[in-house]
């Protein structure tokens, strides 16, 4: 009888193996986990100001209509005007995390280290009903951040955006991670992660652009059900720092004539 529990513990146990996985932007980041297994109280209402309503499309950011026709001596226009966006060790940027009513305290905690640092909403302007002919067109919004920019004395807009993927691999032990053993718990879940972050450069006087993007940053962490939450957490936590470091680094040597000190 013995054997056969434990078979049929195995057996179940492998058939539960498997991967899930789960793309989410940086700005709506939370841990969300579909087992029906809860304990937790529900969390309070957030304030509809802050609450997550999507992203800004880079056609808002950059002032681009999709649909729109340009002509060709528009096209030689625009190349003939365009320059690369550059900062000095005076700039002041506008800073927005797409998606997020404030950026990230790591972002602007590492690019103060070089530039004066104004934080901005990112949350997307409402969009009209398509069927209507008025409303806010992203040339109209991208114009209005460059005011706001300007109206503040800043030189710089700097819109970043950023997904995390993760990918969680169930281990054999997750048929008994739910009995405890002295007081823990047994690992199972195997979860890897990657951060993937773009950086759009505004200058705010004559609307040039430039976008580049850091390099990924991944890691893997193992975890068991009641702390799978924090864990996550956690991770997110550790990939956001690493990858605003990186990105503050080649945003300074890209782009200014600041000596990297770090």
């Amino acid at each position: 009888m013995k054997f056969l529990t434990l078979s049929f513990v195995t057996i179940l146990s492998l058939s539960l193996l498997g991967c899930t996985r789960m793309v989410r932007p940086i700005s709506n980041s939370a841990f969300v986990e579909k087992a029906a297994y809860r304990g937790h109280a529900p969390q309070p209402p957030l304030d509809p100001a802050f609450q997550y309503r999507g992203e800004l499309s880079e056609f808002d950011v950059l002032g681009i209509t999709p649909g729109g026709i340009a002509s060709e001596n528009e096209i030689r226009r625009a190349l003939d005007n365009a320059k690369r966006v550059k900062l000095h060790s005076d700039s002041s940027l506008i800073l927005t995390q797409s998606g997020a009513a404030f950026p990230d305290g790591g972002m602007v905690t590492e690019l103060s280290k070089h530039f004066q640092v104004v934080p901005f909403s990112g949350i997307p302007p409402a969009k009209s009903d398509p069927t209507q002919t008025h409303g806010l067109r992203p040339e109209s919004y991208s114009r209005l951040l460059r005011l706001a920019a300007a109206k503040g004395g800043n030189d710089t807009i700097a819109c970043y955006w950023g997904i995390l993927e993760s990918e969680t691999e169930n281990l054999a032990t997750k048929t008994v991670s739910w009995m405890p053993v002295v007081n823990w718990m047994l690992p199972d879940a195997k979860q890897y992660m990657r951060i993937r972050l773009k950086v759009a450069l505004i200058d705010v006087r004559t609307g040039n652009w430039s976008v580049f993007s850091p390099k990924p940053f991944e890691e893997s962490n193992i975890s068991r059900s009641p702390r799978r939450g924090a864990v996550d957490q956690k991770q997110v936590e550790r990939l956001k720092s690493e990858a605003y470091a990186a990105s503050a680094k080649d945003l300074v040597r890209l782009y200014s004539d600041v000596a990297m000190t770090q």
